[in-house]
């Protein structure tokens, strides 16, 4: 499991921040590349991405969307979830890493919601960080999917592809956070964290960035670009072979090879995330 400090340790050496116009032309080329962004939890409503993100620490989106699948065909608001209780609980999230300890946290929450909320997810980033396994970056992902709120949820691809590119340097996830804040033009905001976090894990990844291939290499203050090099021989060699015009994705799954170097966020196992 990846550390912040082994985050840190892959952005590589500090270079000078993005300008202003610059971040406008990075994010203007990743909307480009995907112009409506989504988040690859699956969901219905509010509760149940709460329930997503709250289940997604130290687990990869596709484990989860696995595990709840049956589960939220089953449930969908916080009382549903206490009429099924824990146990019964447990038995859908169990393939997902801590899961009884998330499994806690959900019911423990479904209860607070119902109890102080009438069982509506609220619309507030301290009242969210009220409810058990719910911290900061959850928080940040309900308000900007659920109810279109321009946060920036600061997860280990946003944390390396801000420090890494000189987007928005920090040392912190919150200082991250607050960096973005400043620097994301508004016209990008909504959509701003859910493009940096598809960029990191699908071409910005953790130990070899798919350089050659990324929209905003020329932009980027990465000292240590994989080189163009490395994607020329490859198009050379296919077509030595006879192959067609190789074509690799950018900020799209990259196979199997991106998908498990792709860094999973370390935010303190199964407690606040």
């Amino acid at each position: 499991m990846t550390s912040m400090s082994d985050e840190r340790r892959r952005q590589g050496p500090k270079g000078k921040r993005l300008s202003p116009a610059e971040a406008e032309e990075f994010f203007a080329r990743l909307k480009k590349q995907n112009p409506e962004p989504k988040t690859e939890l699956e969901h219905s409503n509010a509760y149940t991405l709460l329930v997503a993100v709250a289940l997604s620490a130290q687990a990869t989106d596709k484990g989860v969307n696995k595990a709840t699948k049956a589960l939220f065909a089953k449930v969908s608001t916080p009382e549903a979830v206490l009429a099924l209780g824990e146990e019964a609980l447990i038995e859908h999230i169990k393939t997902i890493g801590l899961y009884r300890g998330k499994a806690k946290n959900v019911m423990a929450a479904a209860k607070l919601l119902v109890e102080k909320h009438n069982g509506v997810v609220p619309r507030d980033r301290d009242a969210l960080q009220e409810l058990p396994g719910v911290g900061r970056k959850t928080a940040n992902v309900v308000l900007n999917t659920a109810f279109g709120e321009k946060t920036m949820a600061v997860d280990t691809h946003i944390f390396r592809v801000s420090n890494r590119t000189g987007l928005a340097p920090g040392k912190g996830v919150l200082a991250v956070e607050l960096a973005l804040e400043k620097i994301v033009p508004d016209a990008y905001a909504l959509h701003a964290h859910h493009w940096l976090i598809l960029h990191g894990r699908y071409t910005c990844i953790a130990r070899k960035p798919l350089c050659p291939v990324c929209v905003v290499r020329n932009l980027c203050r990465f000292k240590d670009k994989t080189k163009e090099a490395l994607l020329e021989k490859a198009r050379s060699v296919g077509a030595s072979r006879g192959e067609k015009k190789i074509k690799l994705p950018v900020s799209r799954p990259a196979g199997a090879g991106a998908r498990k170097s792709a860094e999973r966020f370390s935010a303190g196992r199964a407690t606040k995330n």
